[in-house]
């Protein structure tokens, strides 16, 4: 199904000519815009813009869509806007639990929108790790929406009563201490890392699980040097020059100096982010607070170079 916010960029873009002059006005950065416009085009089927490197220019099926688009858009802001007159006037409470990352970088940036001042939402916000906040989703808990993250196909679950909507993609990274001597977003093969000291997961989590099926798939075998869950701690520890490590990009928003992010083809893994809601608490305004959390998630991906 095509993405509303996605809509919302493929028309800046049309009208502004490109993918940087739409990232100013939208407040996203251009690899987002890019990264929002080869997703409409999977979605759609269809080329939209002819790229070469220096310009973008919009296709015939991007001036029909564009037309299209401003209806589509008034259209579903109309409808939300009649949802949320069904509820109460008075401001819906909503309590939230929320991963670190998410807490830390995404939240705030949501909290200053103005959308958000208008949506009438009193919030009550739980920071914690997903196997935590989901608990408290189950019958007689403290929540009524839970962001979590799930690594692969392994480690949290829920019931199947909750509703599940995917929020985005917190794709991991590969970082090294900058006096390794490797340039920053250099391309490097996963087995030229082996041996080299890591600073993993600690062992038997769901998560280092499938980071050490990962780096075995792809002949990385790391000389461990530390266990670290904390991302941050990770971070520190190899802008000390202890050891590579692996994180996702919400934690390199606050990147230290001396370390330099890699690219490693091998190495694709993300943290897949997923909203889930008891049904009989989902309600327009709930939903609106849930496509603002995707629509900034998905405005911060983006080279943390």
């Amino acid at each position: 199904m095509v993405n509303p916010v996605h809509l919302k960029t493929l028309m800046e873009v049309t009208r502004l000519g490109s993918f940087a002059a739409a990232a100013s006005t939208l407040g996203y950065t251009a690899s987002a815009v890019s990264q929002q416009m080869s997703a409409l085009e999977r979605d759609t089927g269809v080329v939209l813009f002819q790229r070469s490197a220096r310009s973008v220019v919009p296709t015939e099926a991007a001036v029909v869509m564009t037309r299209h688009a401003a209806k589509v858009l008034t259209d579903i802001e109309a409808l939300m806007a009649a949802a949320a007159k069904t509820q109460d006037s008075a401001s819906q409470e909503l309590r939230l639990g929320i991963f670190p990352s998410l807490a830390t970088y995404v939240l705030p940036r949501i909290l200053k929108k103005p959308a958000w001042k208008n949506l009438g939402i009193d919030l009550k916000v739980s920071v914690a790790e997903p196997g935590q906040t989901i608990q408290g989703l189950r019958a007689g808990g403290e929540l009524d929406l839970a962001v979590v993250f799930q690594v692969g196909q392994t480690g949290v679950a829920w019931p199947a009563t909750i509703n599940r909507q995917w929020i985005g993609d917190d794709d991991f990274r590969v970082v090294l201490p900058a006096g390794w001597g490797f340039r920053p977003d250099a391309k490097v093969a996963a087995d030229h890392l082996s041996e080299m000291p890591w600073i993993m997961h600690h062992p038997g989590t769901s998560d280092a699980m499938v980071i050490e099926r990962l780096f075995a798939g792809c002949n990385l075998h790391p000389r461990v040097v530390a266990h670290s869950d904390d991302f941050h701690a990770s971070l520190e520890m190899a802008a000390a020059g202890l050891g590579a490590a692996l994180v996702p990009e919400l934690a390199l928003r606050n990147k230290p100096a001396g370390v330099v992010v890699l690219d490693v083809p091998e190495i694709r893994l993300a943290r897949n982010v997923f909203a889930l809601l008891i049904n009989d608490r989902k309600t327009a305004r709930v939903q609106l607070f849930v496509d603002l959390l995707a629509e900034t998630l998905a405005g911060m991906r983006t080279s943390v170079n």
